[in-house]
């Protein structure tokens, strides 16, 4: 075989490219239909067939409609804590998130849902969808999880005792979910606006939380 001639993938890497290829066609005609029809009149059948696969094939990737028309957020969720994962070790709990943040951001090579804009409307359906809500819930709370198990590691305690990483996790997934709400409610703001709206919602944390230290310095010298 030449050096430069291209091989074929094993059996098992073509195996996972095609299944990662169906969840991805079943999450974007969920987002579709769900868009054009509202949730409601959507159906887990019309989104099998949209993506030109079975009931059954649906049922291997997903539990139900929400999961599929949000699984973006998902995806999201487990590459914002991969770069968390990367960060150095040196870094405070809450820099360290904040700037696993600011890499999901920024990261061109794989851009990130918001930079599509019919996962922004979405996003947005989420507050008027209870369903939506609730499926969204769910995706936030593992991703959440997982956050809080980084953090563990790297601070070398048990979460279970020390509540440090779920402090650290509930501020930090906090500030951004409040950023992106305010985000995407607002249709004058675009992917880039979304960067620069989450460093000034980060701003607002760490400057309440020197101020509330400070008040609290100052009620104990009195």
């Amino acid at each position: 075989m030449k050096a430069n001639e291209p091989t074929t993938p094993p059996p098992a890497d073509r195996r996972q490219l095609k299944a990662r290829r169906t969840r991805e066609a079943l999450a974007e005609a969920a987002v579709a239909l769900v868009l054009e029809r509202g949730l409601a009149e959507v159906t887990v059948e019309a989104i099998a067939e949209r993506a030109d696969v079975t009931r059954r094939t649906f049922s291997r990737h997903f539990s139900g409609k929400e999961d599929a028309a949000l699984d973006f957020t998902r995806a999201d969720g487990a590459r914002i804590n991969a770069a968390l994962r990367e960060r150095p070790a040196s870094e405070p709990p809450l820099l360290a998130y904040r700037r696993a943040v600011a890499d999901w951001l920024a990261d061109r090579a794989t851009p990130g849902w918001h930079h599509r804009p019919e996962q922004r409307l979405l996003y947005a359906a989420v507050d008027r969808e209870p369903a939506l809500f609730a499926a969204y819930e769910r995706i936030r709370v593992d991703a959440q999880d997982e956050s809080v198990r980084i953090i563990a590691d790297r601070l070398g305690t048990d979460p279970a005792r020390d509540l440090r990483p779920e402090v650290v996790v509930g501020a930090a997934a906090g500030v951004l979910t409040a950023a992106l709400r305010t985000w995407a409610r607002d249709d004058g703001t675009d992917a880039e606006d979304l960067a620069d709206l989450v460093a000034r919602a980060y701003d607002a944390l760490t400057g309440e939380a020197a101020r509330s230290a400070a008040t609290s310095e100052e009620a104990t010298r009195e």
